[in-house]
């Protein structure tokens, strides 16, 4: 039996931008629900976060998420049990209070809320499904994996020595060794697409924030019989980098180049050389021309005497500058734990909405 796996979708991303909004509803009308009825695939597992705020909703974002998100799932007989997520619940210490089971009750037909752990029989196959682990259900979570004769576990976990984000490893979480009954552990969470050979994580169906640039998104297919998971990626993009260096590249050249890809985008320009200030100009012009969300031009780079690819992905990315920053210090404490602290409380500030 196929099934579709779903990472976190987050739906209300960064302040419940519409841009956000347009990106990922291209996402699932062109690529996902188009994939699942082509090769008639009724059954989705979404590994949690479903919702971005914890504590409460954008009624545009459930407006726009219904429109193009859950009402196709009516429209089309899918069926979906999503998980809960750190993100879906209000409180830190326990699921009760839960934004999917409150705001989708009217979706029951279509959705079914994990939230609490529990064993599903797939055409023979048993899967454990396990929610956000918090204080409430910890104890009960874990003697339910030691008692559990499954060895497929879905989950929504936060596990120690896995990237959050590419390069960005997790030092605080739980130890795999409390999975280790399990054949395949497939986890939401962190946002990167990572494995060991034993634990998966999905990552997201698309871009979030600059950390995710050149990071391959999408969905899974995950085959209950054989164990063979296919990833399907998101071909659309929210993140551009531009490389400018009119020592090689002719004004013809960027006359030619095709801006048109970077409308309601967010675009990096790093330049490498720039002696012809009128050249450069132009095509900064013809890029604004076509309504980027954001440009931002980086240029210092004149003192290093090598640029990988690493180093310009991340150019002024807030997570990395946070990152070096503590470094740097010369206090005594744990740099790993803080980066972990500063990296969350920069997560939940993107969640936040801006008062205006």
């Amino acid at each position: 039996m196929k099934i579709a796996i779903l990472g976190d979708t987050h739906f209300g991303m960064r302040n419940d931008s519409l841009h956000f909004h347009k990106y990922y509803q291209k996402f699932y009308n062109d690529v996902f629900f188009p994939y699942l009825k082509k090769h008639d695939i009724k059954l989705i597992y979404q590994l949690g976060d479903l919702f971005d705020r914890r504590k409460y909703i954008n009624f545009n974002s459930l407006y726009l998420a219904k429109k193009y998100f859950f009402d196709v799932l009516v429209e089309y007989n899918f069926f979906m049990v999503t998980l809960l997520g750190n993100h879906d619940i209000s409180y830190r210490n326990t699921l009760k209070v839960n934004s999917s089971e409150l705001l989708l009750d009217s979706y029951s037909k279509n959705i079914r809320v994990a939230r609490e752990p529990e064993t599903i029989d797939l055409n023979g196959t048993t899967i454990d499904l396990i929610p956000w682990i918090c204080s409430e259900n910890e104890k009960e979570i874990f003697e339910f994996i030691e008692k559990s004769k499954s060895e497929i576990c879905f989950g929504h976990f936060e596990i120690a020595g896995f990237e959050m984000d590419r390069g960005n490893v997790c030092h605080e979480g739980m130890d795999r060794k409390h999975l280790r009954r399990y054949d395949i552990v497939l986890s939401g969470h962190f946002h990167h697409k990572s494995t060991d050979g034993q634990i998966y994580y999905t990552g997201t169906p698309g871009e979030i924030t600059w950390s995710d640039y050149d990071d391959p998104r999408g969905f899974h297919i995950f085959d209950t019989e054989t164990r063979e998971m296919e990833f399907i990626q998101n071909p659309y993009r929210m993140f551009y980098r531009i490389e400018y260096d009119d020592s090689k590249q002719s004004f013809e050249y960027w006359k030619d180049f095709d801006y048109s890809q970077f409308n309601e985008k967010y675009v990096k320009i790093l330049i490498v050389t720039k002696n012809n200030p009128y050249c450069f100009d132009t095509v900064l012009d013809k890029l604004l021309k076509e309504n980027p969300i954001d440009v931002c031009v980086v240029e210092n780079f004149e003192e290093l005497e090598h640029i990988d690819d690493d180093t310009v992905n991340q150019a002024e990315d807030t997570v990395t500058i946070l990152s070096k920053y503590i470094d740097q210090l010369t206090l005594n404490v744990d740099k790993d734990k803080l980066k972990n602290v500063m990296r969350n409380l920069y997560i939940e500030c993107l969640s936040a909405e801006q008062d205006l």
